[in-house]
């Protein structure tokens, strides 16, 4: 493996370890299970990108392979859903307390929520909004026409709004 493949990789996993965790981690509520397949998610890619550096879309070879990670997870553990709001990511350490309560009071009803409806406008929904991948990025991820994604999209949103609304 030369220089330039491990800069390579390397960039790629700057670039991506934090988007990947975030979406480990919203699904398997756990810091420490979240890190371990995170971790397995980019020796996994490792192993295929030294031996293959061309890699199509590497990103989304990534999201592949967590999302294999979790499904396994689950398989062999049970299926729960519960996450907090601190290890995800979304709140500002600057925050003062206040802001940091709603925040996370926000981010509860939005979690329990996305814990309601189905794992793959879940995944959309994290995916687009959590992540900023285009409608096309996730497309791709899904093996999926972009048509469809925009319709699971607004179907993820509209039966998280219930949820949420009540």
């Amino acid at each position: 493996m030369n220089n330039f493949s491990r800069k390579k990789f390397s960039q790629l996993y700057d670039q991506y370890v934090e988007k990947i965790y975030r979406f480990v981690f919203l699904k398997v509520n756990s810091s420490e299970i979240a890190e371990d397949l995170t971790s397995e998610t980019f020796l996994r890619g490792w192993r295929v990108f030294s031996q293959k550096r061309d890699l199509e879309n590497p990103p989304a070879f990534l999201y592949r392979i967590a999302r294999n990670l979790v499904t396994d997870f689950y398989r062999e553990k049970g299926k729960t859903k519960i996450i907090s709001a601190e290890g995800a990511g979304i709140t500002d350490p600057r925050a003062n307390l206040e802001e940091k309560a709603l925040l996370s009071s926000d981010f509860e009803v939005i979690r329990q929520a996305l814990a309601n409806i189905k794992e793959n406008y879940q995944e959309v929904i994290i995916w687009h909004y959590l992540d900023d991948l285009s409608i096309s990025e996730v497309a791709e991820l899904l093996n999926k026409p972009e048509g469809t994604v925009r319709v699971m999209l607004h179907r993820g949103l509209k039966e998280l709004r219930k949820w949420v609304n009540g």
